[in-house]
């Protein structure tokens, strides 16, 4: 197998081509004036099996296309079969209609890059797993929550308390303590539809001088991190950390979580950013060489 590194991705690509100690196939890209995408493969892919190494976080359009020119290069270039290694999926949250005329953005996506050559693909912490079940390729999604939680083990946090924001996403807090060994629980959230904008009540959690990590697959803009953290700040813990898969953290929103006491935010570099703490590289490579 050899390892595409995507524009977006390419520290990762090389970790994971590391471990795997598979060959590289750098990409030479650039954007042209009006803003079109170019990029061309350097390597040899006749007769090889290839991943493509690439997140579509934002500018998700942009890299979207660019993974959809990769995985179109690599099979006119002779690949015998090419992998989508898709850390953050873009769209994946647009998995069904609320609203007369939406269309389902999720499966858009994958049948944009079925017709671009992707055969298979694997994700992180998808939002939802059954939205894979409708792409019209084999995609699977694995977990990041174990490595997040051993860094916060080797950081001396063993027996945190695992928080999950809402109940839809317990699971996520109830993996991570497998790995703590302490408690979990969850805090109720509800979202309004069309504004987006969140609120959270109180619940009965015995987190009083207790390390709390809230776990969340994706932290956008902030806004259920914050609430959650001023919740539990009446609750008097010792420390609060927040823990997530996909730091996307749009415009202030690391500075606004700081600001209510967090006192440390820890990503992956699903999306590479200042809080990418946690290295993708281990589950992807045990994946691919499955």
């Amino acid at each position: 197998m050899k390892i595409i590194l995507g524009p977006a991705s390419t520290q990762l690509g090389k970790q994971v081509a590391q471990t795997l100690k598979a060959e590289t196939v750098p990409v030479a890209f650039k954007t042209f004036p009006d803003g079109e995408n170019y990029l061309r493969l350097e390597g040899q892919l006749q007769n090889e099996d290839v991943a493509i190494v690439q997140t579509t976080s934002p500018p998700q359009d942009t890299r979207l296309i660019q993974l959809a020119l990769m995985a179109d290069s690599a099979k006119r270039n002779g690949a015998k079969k090419v992998t989508a290694i898709v850390p953050y999926l873009a769209y994946a949250r647009q998995d069904r209609i609320f609203l007369q005329g939406e269309p389902i953005s999720a499966e858009t996506i994958a049948r944009m890059l079925k017709a671009a050559g992707v055969e298979q693909l694997i994700t992180v912490n998808v939002h939802q797993d059954k939205v894979l079940s409708h792409f019209p390729f084999p995609a699977r999604s694995v977990s990041a929550i174990p490595l997040l939680a051993e860094y916060f083990v080797k950081k001396g946090h063993a027996k945190a308390f695992a928080l999950s924001p809402d109940k839809g996403a317990i699971h996520i807090a109830e993996e991570a303590r497998k790995i703590l060994g302490g408690e979990c629980g969850y805090l109720e959230k509800n979202r309004d539809r069309y504004t987006g904008q969140v609120s959270m009540e109180m619940k009965t959690l015995d987190i009083k001088s207790k390390t709390v990590i809230i776990f969340d697959d994706i932290v956008s803009s902030g806004g259920t991190i914050v609430a959650a953290a001023k919740i539990l700040k009446e609750l008097n813990p010792q420390r609060i950390y927040v823990a997530c898969v996909h730091p996307l953290l749009i415009g202030k929103a690391e500075r606004l979580i700081l600001q209510t006491g967090v006192e440390e935010i820890v990503g992956t570099d699903s999306v590479p950013s200042s809080v990418s703490k946690v290295s993708l590289a281990p589950v992807i490579s045990r994946e691919l060489a499955r």
